[in-house]
């Protein structure tokens, strides 16, 4: 019966780990940089002025394409519906304003990080909770995919191996921001800062010599399209399909505010005060956006900006269609055309740094969708191992998983963002409506204990404001839902379903297992101490590790202990029976026939015989194993110990010991497994250096 191949398996998957890990621990340190001590955490923590473009660049960068959004929607009914437009985008500077104060209350309330999902969990119960959580997540997915799309779109007029390889390159941004963002939220905060100025800058700066030429100098801009006529789908729509009209439109300037609430989720980066911090650059953030929101959009008014859902047959010019291979570029670089001239310096600084803003607009996700994950894992509604910090002190595998995800999202969709962005904001005020609206209870129960007038004066103005933010983000979600359905919303709430249905059955997966194995009140000791324990050890050939197995067992001093082999080879075996005679061990030696020559069967179907004889005995099962150092030699042995261990641990009431026997080749993985170690072991840079740990004084001496 031979058994001792196991040990051989398992030093070669030790092997392997160590030199794949050593292989690949190089590259990783590279890409990400040094481990970091848990005791760094505080180090990482942001200032506002690195936490505007960490958090804020997803609002801020939504100003390059939210207006185009409100244009190609309004036109559906032409040039003439056109002036609707700075309506619309008053409709969203006071939505704007809305959310900003209303989340300013979050954040001084709920300063822990939970953001939407805890305001939603505590105050509404968990399923409104996990409803917020599903929607967050969504949308977080929906960001990185819409920002990057679109970012590719923009470098893409002017780089055409982009346009040509829109997938390809879009995969590849997200590889790059993940790496980025698994170096820390410090030094991708500090990376990501530069162009979010340089755009805010530029955009500003647009702003200010479109309206000093436009004003003070009377100058008549033109954007490149100005020229152009656009081909009504429906021409002179009134009445209810005009309101419907100008409702889908404001929908899709509602993108302006996606990423709001990922500052609420991620207080805990900020640097202390906390709150305050964060409260300060949500307000900071909310002024920039909407008025780098409502320049743009009166610029393209002004400059006389053309825009069509369909520009190969509904944009004109002579009166005769485009065709496809006109390429309609963004209405923020139509403004800068008209303003700065085509291809001046400033043009192009503000196009790079419109191009890069929206690739790093996509960090929003990463800060937010990690946090909210780890949250998410600590209830235990999402594994475990999103709760966990990475070497850089970041949760990794939350950053990841959500890099695969919206890969995989922008793979389905060809890399388009306007298929994408009809799938996008949903979630956004799904959350922002149920968020509102537990802060409202949350005031409402602390009103109810609280005597300080003026405490109770703050409270009342509070809940004045999530009031009212939950009234008009719940209108804002129903508007969504009724213009956006049919044009792919219902994707987005289909993920949400598909979120929410699989975080519960991960939670009840997890209370099951912890109602399974939670120790019994009544008789604490029922499941730890059982009647008797019979030791078993298999025995293939009488060697050292044969012997050696024996002498550990014996040691542990069961109740009752016998060897084990199965007769496959009657020579063998017989050569076993005399040789364990002669050598007079006091072990009893049990021979298992096997016709069939099998030994898994035999061996499982003897220690069930046993567990069904002596229910309350346990059943331990020794194996003897030798070690081996390279990874060829394993393949020489065969592996029944392993398809034992597996087989046995399924097996109720038994417990399985290997015993190792190192052979002299082993030595070399020993050898090599120590300078693995002392070269950069995994975690040894948390732990320190072990010079370090050996004269650092333990709690104990001092």
């Amino acid at each position: 019966m031979p058994i001792g191949g196991a040990g051989a398996r398992g030093s070669f998957r030790t092997l392997t780990i160590l030199s794949v890990s050593k292989l690949t621990d190089l590259p990783k340190r590279i890409l990400i940089g040094r481990a970091l001590r848990s005791d760094k955490l505080g180090e990482t923590l942001l200032s506002k002025r690195i936490a505007l473009p960490v958090f804020a660049s997803d609002p801020l960068s939504s100003v390059a394409y939210a207006p185009g959004e409100v244009l190609l929607v309004l036109s559906v009914a032409g040039l003439s519906a056109y002036h609707f437009s700075p309506w619309i985008a008053l409709a969203v500077v006071v939505l704007m304003f809305t959310v900003v104060a209303s989340y300013r209350q979050n954040v001084h309330a709920y300063p822990s990080g939970g953001g939407d999902y805890e305001v939603a969990n505590t105050n509404l119960g968990p399923k409104a909770g996990l409803t917020v959580a599903s929607a967050l997540l969504v949308d977080y997915v929906l960001t990185v995919a819409v920002s990057i799309s679109s970012g590719i779109e923009n470098l893409g007029s002017a780089i055409p191996f982009v346009v040509e390889h829109k997938v390809a390159c879009a995969v590849g941004v997200i590889v790059l921001l993940t790496v980025m963002n698994l170096r820390g939220v410090k030094e991708s905060g500090s990376l990501f800062a530069i162009p979010t100025y340089v755009f805010v800058a530029g955009v500003f700066i647009m702003i200010a010599w479109g309206a000093y030429k436009g004003i003070v100098l009377d100058e008549t801009m033109k954007a490149p399209t100005a020229d152009f006529e656009i081909k009504a789908e429906h021409q002179g729509l009134a009445g209810f399909a005009l309101v419907f009209l100008l409702l889908r439109a404001f929908s899709s300037g509602c993108a302006a505010l996606t990423g709001v609430e990922a500052i609420s989720n991620g207080v805990p980066a900020f640097r202390k005060p906390k709150s305050k911090n964060a409260a300060t650059t949500l307000a900071l953030m909310g002024g920039l956006a909407v008025t780098m929101f409502c320049g743009i959009i009166f610029l393209a008014m002004a400059t006389d900006v053309r825009m069509a859902e369909k520009p190969a047959h509904d944009l004109l010019r002579d009166g005769v269609p485009v065709g496809e291979g006109y390429v309609q570029d963004p209405v923020i670089s139509q403004v800068a055309a008209a303003v700065f001239g085509d291809g001046t310096f400033f043009f192009v600084v503000l196009a790079a740094a419109t191009a890069l803003v929206l690739f790093l607009a996509a960090n929003t996700a990463y800060n937010g969708f990690p946090l909210l994950g780890s949250i998410l894992a600590q209830d235990r509604y999402l594994p475990r191992q999103l709760h966990t910090r990475g070497d850089r002190l970041t949760f990794s595998n939350g950053i990841v998983l959500l890099a695969g995800a919206a890969a995989l999202l922008v793979w389905v969709y060809g890399a388009d963002s306007t298929k994408l962005i009809q799938l996008y904001i949903v979630g956004v005020f799904v959350s922002f409506t149920l968020s509102q609206t537990g802060m409202v209870r949350h005031w409402n129960r602390h009103l109810t204990t609280e005597r300080d007038p003026a405490k109770r004066r703050h409270m009342i103005r509070s809940r004045a404001i999530n009031a009212f933010g939950a009234f008009f983000t719940g209108l804002v979600l129903v508007v969504v839902l009724a213009t956006k359905f049919t044009h792919g919303a219902w994707v987005a709430l289909l993920g949400m379903v598909i979120f929410y249905g699989t975080m519960t059955a991960i939670r009840r997966h997890y209370d099951s297992v912890a109602a399974e194995i939670a120790a019994a009140e009544e008789r604490p000791d029922e499941y730890v101490r059982p009647s008797r324990v019979r030791s078993v050890v298999l025995v293939s050939k009488l060697h050292k590790p044969t012997l050696r197995a024996l002498a550990y067992a014996k040691l542990m001093h069961a109740h009752e202990l016998e060897a084990l082999t199965v007769n496959v080879d009657p020579v063998e075996t017989k050569a076993l029976k005399e040789e364990w005679e002669r050598r007079g061990i006091n072990v009893p030696l049990k021979i298992l026939d096997s016709p069939y020559r099998e030994i898994t069967r035999p061996v499982i179907e003897y220690v069930k015989n046993i567990r069904r004889e002596s229910p309350r005995d346990a059943v331990s099962v020794y194996i003897p194993e030798y070690v081996v150092g390279h990874w060829y030699e394993h393949l020489l042995h065969n592996q029944s110990a392993l398809r034992l261990k597996g087989r046995l641990l399924f097996t109720p009431g038994v417990m399985v010991t290997s015993v190792p026997y190192q052979l002299q080749s082993s030595e070399a993985a020993k050898k090599r497994a120590r300078k693995r170690q002392e070269w950069n072991a995994p975690g040894s840079v948390r732990r320190g250096p072990v010079e370090k740990r050996q004269k650092e004084p333990t709690a104990k001496n001092g």
